[in-house]
């Protein structure tokens, strides 16, 4: 059965999805078979593509996001997904403050994976310009090769 991950940021169109599409491109080139899926905890833009600046920056490492839609993290998350990973503490609070119970999933945070960066922040580049796309991009990359390496 093929082990399932979920990233979680604040709306959903900037880091969770170029983490969920690093992840995806990694896997694929390890050959590893994972299910891997995006949330945000916020609901502004449900089923809106990723932000123009993050489907740039993937597609220029060879990643197409277009076709992802903005959801929101649902109860049923805890319970379908493996590992939630979270891309800032905040979210990370804020999911587990969600988490039923009854939930057996394995949450962290998505820096947790890159050498030297245990507990920071992804920061979100919302607010940036095009090189804090690309900054956001090597950084999940790095991360989900780690992971990567973790679920072989």
């Amino acid at each position: 059965m093929a082990v399932s991950v979920l990233f979680v940021c604040l709306g959903n169109i900037c880091r969770s999805p170029l983490a969920e599409a690093a992840l995806r491109h990694e896997a694929a080139k390890s050959g590893l078979s994972l299910i891997v899926d995006s949330a945000g905890t916020g609901d502004w833009h449900t089923n809106e593509p990723p932000d123009e600046r993050a489907q740039r920056v993937a597609l220029q490492n060879g990643v197409e996001i277009g076709h992802l839609r903005a959801r929101q993290i649902v109860a049923d998350d805890f319970k379908a997904f493996d590992h939630i990973i979270a891309l800032d503490n905040q979210n990370k609070t804020d999911l587990e403050a969600m988490k039923p119970a009854q939930a057996n999933t394995k949450m962290s945070l998505l820096s947790d994976y890159i050498e030297g960066r245990a507990g920071d922040d992804i920061a979100d580049p919302y607010y940036g310009k095009e090189d804090a796309f690309e900054q956001t991009w090597q950084e999940v990359t790095a991360a989900a090769r780690i992971l990567c390496q973790k679920l072989i």
